[in-house]
């Protein structure tokens, strides 16, 4: 009989360890409010697929998810890759900010051994819960080894998705995340079937926090018509670090923003172009974007975008050094 693989799970909250008034309330209720022994004993024959251990890094609301967080599980899970008795690791969190975490610790981990996110849209006191399965699921994904070629996956609904694509489509639906470029896999009745494999970086983690104590400041600016440049200024004034803009279409600017984020870039404010368009790619396009030296977010949502160019930021504030990152991560 095969060893079962040993699995750590990194609890952090969100609406898979919620509890409500009643079991029919879908919202409402309070996050993470269940232990992670609680949420491994809610789930018939998990610690069959694997062995088993537990710690709680949070028990928040994934909506008010903090970059003190990030870091701390990025360096637990570090630690974890190296000490040749993890085979996988599964981070448990809410959905809301699940995609941004996936992301950051895509970018600040070694991709050693499996690490997955799951979560849940309705909380565990719910008819029909979706967290048992989701969990279930995880652990499974865990224990395959191939996964860590894959980069820090999510495991929601029976699909697998890629740190760097997926997004929260849907506010409410249990199929809410989706990928541009589609699911890296699914996992049917217990078995992984990989569709593709991810834009994958190899080697060492690009970025380390281990001796931050905080990330540096970057704010996004939503693009509408109507702006004055107002939300540029205040941003600066709050001690922005880095600004990334999530424009309209292939990431374009209202007239009265670019002034003001012209006069950023010449401070030595590093500016990223992104889109809310919702897919697709931000490339050239005005003239005067590149002479400013706005940096092309590429295919990063806004929130992504946010992420890179905070990490680029520990390293570097030059726009051209900024945008090969973007390019390659």
């Amino acid at each position: 009989m095969a060893k079962r693989p040993h699995i750590h799970l990194l609890a952090t909250g969100g609406t898979i360890a919620g509890r409500a008034m009643s079991d029919t309330a879908t919202t409402g209720y309070r996050a993470g409010a269940l232990s992670v022994d609680d949420l491994v004993a809610s789930v018939p024959g998990i610690r069959d697929a694997a062995d088993l251990t537990g710690e709680t890094i949070s028990s928040i609301d994934s909506k008010d998810m903090t970059e003190n967080i990030w870091c701390t599980l990025s360096c637990r899970i570090r630690e974890l890759e190296r000490n040749g008795k993890t085979d996988g690791i599964i981070v448990i969190h809410g959905t809301d900010t699940m995609e941004e975490t996936a992301y950051f610790l895509e970018l600040t981990t070694d991709h050693r051994i499996p690490v997955v996110l799951t979560g849940a849209m309705r909380p565990a006191t719910a008819v029909s819960a979706d967290g048992p399965m989701n969990l279930l699921n995880a652990v499974r994904l865990a224990g395959v080894k191939k996964a860590a070629f894959m980069g820090v996956l999510v495991m929601m609904n029976d699909t697998i998705f890629g740190a760097r694509d997926v997004t929260k489509g849907n506010t409410l639906s249990l199929d809410t995340f989706c990928a541009p470029r589609g699911p890296l896999g699914h996992m049917n009745d217990g078995q992984v079937e990989w569709y593709h494999g991810p834009l994958h970086r190899e080697g060492e983690a690009p970025f380390s926090v281990d001796s931050l104590t905080a990330l540096p400041k970057v704010y996004i600016l939503y693009g509408t018509a109507g702006a004055d440049g107002a939300m540029v200024r205040a941003a600066l004034q709050a001690g922005a670090e880095g600004l990334v803009y999530a424009g309209t279409g292939n990431g374009s600017i209202h007239e009265a923003d670019e002034k003001e984020l012209a006069k950023a870039a010449v401070q030595g404010i590093p500016v990223v172009r992104s889109s809310h368009a919702g897919s697709g790619t931000v490339i050239g396009a005005e003239a005067s974007y590149e002479k400013e030296h706005f940096i092309r977010g590429g295919s990063l949502n806004p929130q992504k975008a946010r992420i890179l160019l905070q990490l680029a930021l520990t390293k570097t504030k030059d726009a051209g050094e900024i945008q090969e990152m973007f390019e390659r991560y």
